[in-house]
């Protein structure tokens, strides 16, 4: 397993190791054991999966709020989307900044995220089947979301006429929201 670190603090690509024959391919998806001796340490309490049918569709910008924040473990299984990580602690040397990464059911590769972070993704395929751990369970009254296009953040997401739900076309601009909700803190 290959632990890459991004240009966005706290935010690591994971590359499995991927054995293949004639018969196909086998890799282990998650490693507490592996990825604690790359320092990293969580434990997933939740699974997630959702399915978009179209290419251009963006999920997001979403994160859970206060104690009921969570770290994800995301992967695509089938299809490809342009996964996206904001940083939204108060007091990071990354906060406001964002990370954008090519996850798919070929390359295999995976992305943490820390609390702290607003998360989305758009397909680049149709047909995309997109999974995900999270550190924490879900609570509806503590989600948060942050606009797709909000031009204080200025994500690209290499489209200019996504599908998204009204929910997410509806939430606030990041200057809209209250981020008190994460700090930074240094580790130590």
């Amino acid at each position: 397993m290959n632990v890459i670190k991004t240009d966005v603090l706290d935010v690591y690509i994971i590359e499995p190791d991927v054995f293949g024959d004639k018969r196909g391919y086998f890799f282990e998806s998650w490693s507490k054991k592996k990825m604690e001796e790359a320092g990293l340490y969580y434990d997933f309490v939740q699974d997630n999966q959702s399915y978009s049918s179209t290419k251009g569709t963006i999920r997001g910008l979403h994160f859970q709020k206060g104690e009921h924040s969570q770290a994800k473990l995301v992967r695509c299984t089938k299809g490809a989307v342009l996964d996206v990580a904001v940083d939204i602690r108060k007091g990071s040397p990354t906060y406001k900044k964002w990370v954008a990464v090519e996850l798919s059911a070929e390359n295999k590769h995976q992305m943490i995220i820390p609390r702290g972070f607003a998360h989305g993704f758009v397909t680049l395929t149709d047909e995309v089947e997109f999974l995900y751990k999270a550190d924490n369970l879900y609570c509806f009254e503590s989600e948060g979301s942050i606009r797709w296009n909000d031009p204080e953040i200025g994500v690209n997401w290499g489209i200019d006429n996504p599908i998204v739900s009204d929910k997410d076309a509806a939430a606030p601009m990041f200057d809209d929201n209250k981020f008190e909700y994460f700090t930074y803190e240094v580790k130590k």
